[in-house]
């Protein structure tokens, strides 16, 4: 385990659609020696254009319930309707963290306790916008049926209300202000003693 003063991991959490990857992608763009994703592991299907070891450690179910078991893999979630595993794997974490860098890991809840207990990570919960804005964030990255939408809207702010509470700190990302979002995660990050 890691000393207690030191910072090298980054949880970014929120909403689908909150911004999350984006603020994350954006702290490595301007501090591309410092920063590196947390890559995870899933049992899913690789989408066009992704790399194993690059956006997530791609695996069976099997060869995923085997580092369970090992212990590489300390939390995850199973979304039973597509059959699907995902969790933080601790291997990558710390081959990242040995190499001197800043860990940002985009999280749920369940492995954002884990990295906080195990890593003492800084934990920040990504608000969308008003939820007017938010919605149209939303219905632009895929199309959904109103009763979609209204199951999504009511996950959304179940993690507001539920959720975001236990956050170090909670950052209104609004539509067309990522720059200002990601000051002010740069300031917190400085704050809280992370070099870089």
């Amino acid at each position: 385990m890691l000393p207690q003063d030191t910072k090298s991991v980054l949880v970014v959490a929120g909403p689908a659609g909150s911004g999350k990857d984006s603020i994350i992608t954006e702290l490595i763009r301007r501090y591309p020696t410092r920063f590196e994703f947390a890559v995870n592991a899933t049992t899913r299907k690789p989408r066009e254009g992704e790399r194993d070891g690059v956006n997530y450690h791609f695996m069976t179910n099997e060869q995923f319930k085997k580092e369970l078991a090992v212990g590489n893999i300390p939390e995850h979630y199973y979304r039973p309707e597509t059959d699907t595993y995902y969790g933080t794997y601790q291997p990558d974490i710390e081959k990242r963290i040995a190499g001197g860098k800043i860990i940002a890991s985009q999280i749920q809840i369940v492995g954002a306790r884990y990295l906080k207990e195990r890593y003492n990570a800084t934990t920040l919960f990504i608000m969308p916008s008003r939820m007017d804005e938010y919605e149209k964030r939303i219905r632009s990255r895929a199309p959904m049926s109103d009763a979609e939408w209204k199951e999504r809207r009511e996950h959304t702010e179940r993690e507001i209300s539920e959720d975001a509470p236990w956050y170090d700190y909670c950052i209104m990302n609004e539509d067309g202000k990522l720059t200002e979002a990601v000051d002010e995660v740069v300031a917190i990050l400085k704050k809280e003693g992370y070099s870089f």
